[in-house]
């Protein structure tokens, strides 16, 4: 665990006064928290929001903790690809360039749904819009000193597998399987996106992390409208003795994106038991994660389903 310090919270967070910040999903939970501790260490916080009401009562409760902090809206719903390349227009015509984008939102557990593109709502919207995001930002982050690309999985990825033969699960659905594919497809976009950027020589790098089991409100809600009663109950009660509060779960995203000893493809998550809870330091990528050729394939597949193409080499071997 060298490189890090073993109790590595917020108040280790460096200044980062003057930077501009892009937080998906920035409303609640550990995108709040992470907008929260940026805007508080002195950078300019793009809120990405689908919901304009409760962005604007997370900016309230931002401003009673950080008072002056700097902070913009961003309206996006990352399952609409329309509704994310109009996003990346209105920040590519505001701002010259970015120093930090944190692809936190997601979504978790979810019945049987499709985004408004068709896609399965899991894939559509954790891994699709956040590729769909990217790319038209890149020109924003790629050559600024220091710009990092934060991308979160989960030590779910590990149960997941990239089923190419139906991406959106026609042939046996299944809220845990939609979830890990999605999630293993987070980790395959940043390490293939660390390895193009390199390969481009940019200055941005990309890195991933996890929170580990976080007591947000992704999981209990969908349990509560879709799981057995018995399974959402149990989950109340335990999240908060297995999990840690947001602010403990952000902990990783916040030292991916700000730690000086962090470097291109690394993947941060607890150091705990099983990587589910304790300080940051870097958590274990699955062999599918890892696997070049899966990762080459996926961005081919997404390049298409998005229509979105990145302006990177690609790695041949």
């Amino acid at each position: 665990m060298g490189g890090h310090s073993r109790k590595w919270t917020e108040q280790q967070v460096p200044d980062v006064t003057g930077k501009k910040a892009l937080v998906t999903g920035a409303n609640s939970g550990l995108g709040f928290e992470t907008a929260r501790v940026l805007a508080a260490r002195g950078a300019h916080v793009l809120l990405g929001c689908r919901n304009r009401d409760k962005a604007d009562t997370a900016m309230e409760a931002i401003r009673a903790h950080a008072p002056g902090a700097s902070l913009e809206l961003v309206q996006m719903d990352l399952s609409s690809l329309e509704s994310v390349r109009q996003a990346a227009e209105q920040v590519r015509a505001h701002h010259d360039h970015l120093d930090l984008l944190i692809n936190n939102a997601g979504v978790m557990w979810l019945p049987p749904m499709r985004t408004e593109d068709g896609f399965e709502m899991h894939f559509g919207t954790n891994h699709l819009g956040h590729f769909a995001l990217t790319g038209p930002l890149l020109p924003l982050l790629r050559d600024t000193p220091g710009a990092r690309i934060v991308t979160l999985s989960s030590i779910g990825h590990r149960m997941g597998r990239i089923h190419f033969d139906g991406l959106n699960l026609e042939h046996g659905y299944g809220k845990q399987k939609a979830y890990s594919q999605s999630k293993l497809a987070n980790l395959l976009f940043a390490h293939e996106l660390q390895r193009r950027l390199q390969a481009a020589g940019a200055q941005a790098i990309s890195v991933a992390a996890h929170p580990g089991i976080a007591g947000t409100n992704l999981a209990t809600p969908a349990l509560e409208k879709t799981g057995p009663q018995w399974l959402a109950r149990l989950t109340a009660r335990l999240a908060p003795v297995l999990a840690r509060p947001p602010v403990q779960g952000a902990l990783p995203t916040l030292y991916a994106a700000t730690a000086p000893v962090v470097n291109g493809g690394d993947y941060m998550g607890p150091d705990g038991p099983w990587e589910i809870t304790g300080y940051p330091a870097k958590g274990r990528s699955s062999k599918h994660a890892l696997d070049p050729h899966l990762a080459r394939r996926l961005w081919s597949v997404s390049e298409e389903l998005t229509g979105v193409a990145y302006d990177l080499p690609s790695i041949s071997s």
